[in-house]
């Protein structure tokens, strides 16, 4: 199984064009990838620069044949003419896909400091392995403290997954009713913008050992690259929120699924976005 995540900035690169074509031209390019998750996707938000009303979920869909779209909207909100806007994060899988879940984030009150509402998505797949969950999010880059409690929701929605794990699966109700039980497996990838750097406290916190049989997460850069630092995903383009180049984004795994982590790397040469690729390839 191989997975991407990227922060594609409504597809707007460093030449301010949105340009999803060149986007998913790049993806292909480093990889040809089971599972894409994608974070900044935009629909009907003209507002966002370069931009205008464009379905970029649709788009996509027609730009990425065979693969089932997900969409979670973390921002949604009227056009001003009837319609709505929306603004979230994004999976494109050609794996079987189950459930899906997308779980509103913590927005605590943090004034003066701007900040929008997150989400994080999740959807089962069945890679030839076995199943998994994928997990994607975008966390809140303003606010430590806003980020610190999405943080804490995200460990505790694991944790939640896991127990359900270990109940025994039994179907209650009649087959097909919205009582019916499906597959929600405690091996479980989370990766995104996590707008923290590696040395942070937060990812740490993010790391941290469960109290109870919920499997941590582990870092998927350091299991392949043990004692070297992560590869940069912001800054190696110019931008102006990092003072230098920095890894912001992520994949972690649950413990259970890391000796299948064989390859974890960042796409450095990606100019469609003003963040970089991160990639894995499981077995």
């Amino acid at each position: 199984m191989q997975l991407l995540t990227w922060n594609i900035q409504w597809g707007r690169g460093m030449d301010g064009r949105v340009d999803l074509a060149r986007m998913v031209r790049d993806v292909r390019g480093i990889g040809d990838f089971d599972v894409i998750c994608l974070q900044e996707v935009a629909v009907n938000f003209p507002g966002l620069a370069g931009n205008d009303a464009r379905d970029q979920v649709a788009e996509l869909a027609s730009l990425l044949p065979g693969y089932t779209p997900i969409f979670a909207p973390a921002t949604d909100l009227p056009d001003g003419q009837g319609g709505r806007k929306q603004f979230g994060n994004a999976i494109f899988s050609r794996l079987p896909v189950g459930q899906v879940w997308r779980h509103m984030l913590p927005w605590t009150s943090d004034p003066g400091a701007p900040s929008m509402q997150r989400v994080l998505l999740e959807a089962v797949v069945r890679a030839e392995f076995g199943a998994l969950r994928v997990m994607t999010t975008h966390l809140e880059y303003y606010s430590l403290a806003q980020r610190r409690a999405q943080i804490d929701a995200i460990r505790h929605l694991h944790a939640e997954a896991c127990a359900h794990a270990r109940q025994p699966r039994r179907g209650e109700g009649e087959r097909g009713g919205s009582f019916e039980v499906f597959e929600r497996p405690s091996a479980a990838l989370l990766c995104g913008d996590m707008n923290f750097p590696a040395e942070a406290a937060e990812r740490a916190r993010l790391l941290a050992p469960f109290a109870d049989a919920t499997p941590a997460f582990v870092d998927g850069w350091k299991l392949c690259h043990p004692g070297e630092a992560h590869a940069p995903t912001v800054g190696i383009q110019p931008v102006d929120f990092v003072d230098a180049p920095a890894c912001f984004d992520f994949v972690f795994l649950s413990e259970d699924l890391a000796p299948r982590l064989k390859t974890c790397g960042v796409d450095a040469q990606s100019a469609a976005s003003d963040h970089q690729p991160v990639y894995v390839e499981l077995r």
